[in-house]
């Protein structure tokens, strides 16, 4: 689930944190910069782990700020395809299931991806699994799954002009496309910069209390 994944910058210390000593103004201004960030095709960084390399400081004329340049390690969350993970149920809709993991909201699990024998309640805005005895997949309860997929999307600025070629929408695959609209229409992340699809369809998935 965590990663740690190495990453070298040239990171600014204002003159007002001269005080400090390097390692510790660094780590605080490494954190501010990346901490609760997504990094394209590596994934949501959490902390800082540790400091591997520290260069000499420069200052730029009419700045004042020191710019050094740092080697760094930051534990990353980018679940690995297979794994499994525990989360809360955040809404149900009838594409599927919105999943929350406290620090990490955009995970989806498709209907296709639910057990066989699902059903939507759209009163109840509820899940059912058709078994002997009906079992109800609902709001705010715990929920064992697997990633079956992640999605990154560029949040870089575009011009008017920059569109995506149908080479490219073909390149990233057009499940890839389809999955990533179904999460954007189950929640408020209009466009979420990473995010996975997940399924609950194996022994052992579905809400952990039908397991204890």
């Amino acid at each position: 689930m965590f990663i740690l994944s190495k990453f070298s910058d040239l990171i600014r210390i204002e003159p007002s944190k001269f005080s400090k000593k390097t390692e510790d103004a660094l780590e605080d201004e490494i954190n501010i910069k990346y901490a609760n960030k997504v990094v394209q095709d590596v994934g949501l960084c959490v902390c800082l782990y540790d400091i591997l390399e520290v260069g000499d400081g420069l200052i730029r004329h009419g700045d004042g700020s020191a710019y050094i340049k740092t080697v760094f390690r930051l534990v990353v969350f980018r679940p690995f395809v297979g794994e499994i993970l525990v989360g809360w149920i955040s809404s149900c809709s009838e594409d599927g299931i919105k999943v929350r993991m406290g620090f990490f909201d955009d995970i989806f699990i498709p209907k296709e991806y639910l057990f066989e024998g699902c059903i939507f309640i759209p009163p109840e805005q509820a899940w059912i699994w058709r078994t002997e005895h009906d079992l109800y997949i609902d709001t705010n309860e715990r929920i064992r799954f697997r990633i079956e997929q992640e999605i990154f999307t560029d949040q870089s600025p575009q011009g008017p002009n920059n569109t995506e070629s149908a080479d490219s929408v073909a390149q990233n695959g057009t499940d890839a496309v389809q999955q990533q609209q179904l999460l954007q229409n189950s929640g408020p992340s209009v466009s979420a910069p990473y995010s996975l699809i997940a399924s609950c369809q194996a022994p052992g998935m579905g809400l952990v209390t039908w397991w204890d």
